[in-house]
């Protein structure tokens, strides 16, 4: 399994593995190669070290943990934060730890394809972090990130690209270009309507633009 490279005044993007489903191998080989910094959540960390991964924190309460404390600290240094609030989740917790750091950044797997309410709620704590740090949760099948109202969002992607609009809060004014099936400032309102399942009509820039609210954008494969 890939080690990662040095922080560059943590302008790369943190990641954080979380204790769901895992993802390839080669997804987070990807991820390792590029983001410098790795935070796990303590019900992952046996799942990890199993990996060989060199990981740089380890944070939670501790009490799910297999592994010999010491043992670890003897192959690698890590840092670990001991938590015990439970008015946050351990990824909450997490993403705030990354922020009073000074990250800008963070991608997060295995956070998704286990319990279904510890996926929904993931994705409620990211979309409330969204402001604070720039999020990123993946998995084999997806790429979910928030979107900003008031600032038009551009990306080039291939033809028939899956990019699904997935509304949290009402979204109200929405425009596109670039999709097969593009919003003239329509509003996405829960739990009637959704974006789901759009896709690019051809290979070019998609732009998506709104006026208020929580949107997802998601970028997935069958």
């Amino acid at each position: 399994m890939s080690s990662h490279h040095f922080v560059r005044d943590k302008q790369e993007p943190a990641l954080i593995i979380a204790n769901g489903e895992e993802c390839s191998n080669d997804l987070l080989n990807q991820l390792l190669e590029w983001n410098p910094y790795v935070l796990v959540l303590d019900g992952a960390l046996d799942r990890v070290l199993m990996k060989g991964i060199k990981i740089d924190a380890v944070l939670g309460d501790f009490d799910s943990i297999n592994v010999n404390r010491l043992s670890v600290d003897d192959e690698q240094q890590i840092e670990w934060l001991y938590t015990e609030d439970q008015n946050y989740t351990d990824l909450e917790k997490g993403i705030q730890h990354l922020i009073k750091q000074g990250h800008k950044a963070a991608n997060i797997v295995w956070a998704t394809g286990k319990r279904m309410d510890h996926s929904f709620n993931n994705m409620v704590t990211m979309a409330k972090y969204r402001n604070e740090l720039s999020l990123c949760m993946l998995d084999n099948y997806s790429r979910a990130f928030c979107l900003t109202p008031g600032k038009p969002f551009s990306k080039f992607y291939a033809s028939g690209s899956i990019v699904s609009l997935m509304p949290l809060t009402d979204i109200r004014n929405i425009k596109t270009t670039g999709l097969r099936y593009n919003l003239k400032g329509e509003d996405l309102e829960i739990p009637t309507r959704t974006g789901s399942s759009n896709e690019a009509e051809t290979d070019g820039i998609i732009e998506v633009a709104y006026d208020s609210g929580i949107l997802f954008l998601m970028e997935c494969v069958d």
